[in-house]
């Protein structure tokens, strides 16, 4: 029996779980950009952190954001590198199409026969009539903040020899979060804000979302 016979014989791997991890990686990313960009939430805390100061505000988003590199990690892990690539590109793809699909209800004329137009139509823009640059920000953070964690999760697994999968779990997030959040606030915020609240609201979102996840 050759080699080429031996594989054809042999029954492809089953991947039970993938599809499900793609749709919740995906789910969660379309999530914390339509939904946590929605709200700013606010900590009060009792003494005075360095850089953050005695109160902490953030996008309601960061609550569940990083379960994506979660899912991410655990994609990488058990699927591999290129499986995880092609879920970073849906999810990618989701949310060009979810964005460019908010810009066509917002700027759609509604109908004046609907009496509750004149109070929907505001909240519509408040909720979904982000920037470009808040969009663009978004968009190019996660895309490399993701593949970020995904490369350096697959490359610690080689180094470690598949041991250590705490190290390679938090090292990994380290390094794709500190991509994430410093793209997004410099590309949606920079010559807006003050350069000092930029540099300080970055870090603040990088260790809330680093420690949370």
């Amino acid at each position: 029996m050759t080699i080429n016979e031996a594989l054809m014989q042999t029954p492809p791997r089953q991947y039970r779980y993938y599809d499900l991890l793609m749709t919740a990686f995906v789910t969660v990313l379309l999530c914390s950009n339509l939904i946590g960009t929605a709200k700013v939430g606010y900590i009060s805390f009792p003494f005075t952190l360095p850089l953050l100061g005695d109160n902490l505000s953030f996008g309601a988003g960061n609550l569940f954001f990083p379960l994506g590199y979660i899912f991410g990690d655990v994609l990488t892990e058990v699927y591999g590198y290129a499986r995880a690539r092609k879920v970073i590109w849906a999810g990618f793809g989701a949310m060009v199409f979810a964005t460019v699909m908010a810009w066509v209800i917002v700027h759609l004329p509604p109908s004046p026969d609907e009496p509750f137009n004149t109070q929907l139509q505001p909240a519509i823009e408040i909720l979904f009539g982000n920037t470009w640059r808040i969009v663009a920000g978004s968009i190019v953070a996660f895309w490399v903040g993701s593949m970020v964690n995904s490369f350096v999760m697959a490359k610690m697994k080689i180094w470690t020899q598949g041991r250590h999968l705490w190290a390679r779990t938090i090292g990994s997030t380290a390094v794709g979060e500190l991509f994430d959040s410093s793209l997004f606030y410099v590309i949606a915020f920079y010559g807006i804000w003050p350069t000092e609240q930029v540099v300080a609201v970055a870090i603040a979102q990088y260790f809330l979302k680093t420690g949370w996840e």
